[in-house]
């Protein structure tokens, strides 16, 4: 099973679970992601959503051995769509997302890790939205960077492409709490049981007025990030960190 849920009292757990390939993505990881983020939406016992990776690693990104297949995958020529899904099913959740950012978010994964809603990270890991290194857009990065920070926020993550460890995160207002790299999952852990805590209604109440100023849909603010492109978007294997 590509993405793994764990229900508790009031929360669950969305585990990326692909350890052997570092939780890089696959379309059936992005089918599986949008499906199941889908039914916790809907799941009037789940009050937040705990998103990780397996193992003790978040995401390395896109799986270029898997994109790179010969023959390739049936699922390749399909995985814009899926990809799509997946940050639109993201985008139209109703709960809040927690993050548990260990060891490295990369590209595809670290457009996972900014469309949380609070992002626990380790002092040693690090986002890296590193497309510009390798002269590739980067539409879903910039789409939750839009969505979440200032444009010169943005810049810093997005233009130079480095590698931004916890304590930086933090101090940019793109992680909600640094703490020792061992600490991540226990930390995102008693987040999320806080929260989920809280009395019923209000979470989606916070988070749906929060939202409102916004007034755009998915696929309107993904689009435009698109669009605003001045060379066609691409999505290639290429786009994956040397980790995947």
């Amino acid at each position: 099973m590509t993405v793994e849920v764990v229900a508790h009292e009031g929360w669950a757990e969305l585990i990326l679970n692909r350890p052997e390939r570092k939780n890089a993505v696959t379309g059936p990881l992005g089918i599986e992601l949008a499906r199941q983020v889908n039914v916790l939406a809907a799941d009037d016992d789940v009050r937040v959503i705990l998103l990780r990776g397996a193992e003790g690693a978040f995401c390395s990104g896109l799986d270029l051995k898997e994109f790179n297949a010969d023959p390739p995958p049936d699922w390749l020529a399909d995985f814009a769509k899926i990809w799509r899904s997946a940050h639109r099913a993201l985008f139209n959740c109703t709960k809040p997302i927690v993050g548990a950012l260990e060891r490295y978010a990369i590209n595809g994964g670290a457009a996972l890790a900014l469309a949380c809603d609070l992002l626990v990270v380790g002092e040693e890991a690090y986002l890296q939205v590193g497309e510009v290194q390798q002269g590739m857009a980067a539409p879903y990065n910039i789409a939750w960077l839009n969505l979440r920070h200032s444009e010169a926020v943005a810049a810093q993550i997005a233009l130079v492409g480095r590698r931004l460890h916890g304590r930086e995160l933090v101090g940019l207002g793109a992680a909600y709490r640094c703490v020792p790299d061992e600490e991540v999952l226990g930390e995102a852990t008693t987040l999320a049981e806080q929260l989920a805590g809280y009395p019923s209604g209000a979470l989606a109440r916070i988070k749906a007025g929060l939202r409102s100023s916004t007034n755009i849909s998915a696929d309107t603010m993904f689009d435009r990030v698109i669009q605003a492109d001045p060379l066609p978007s691409r999505l290639a294997p290429r786009a994956v960190d040397r980790e995947s």
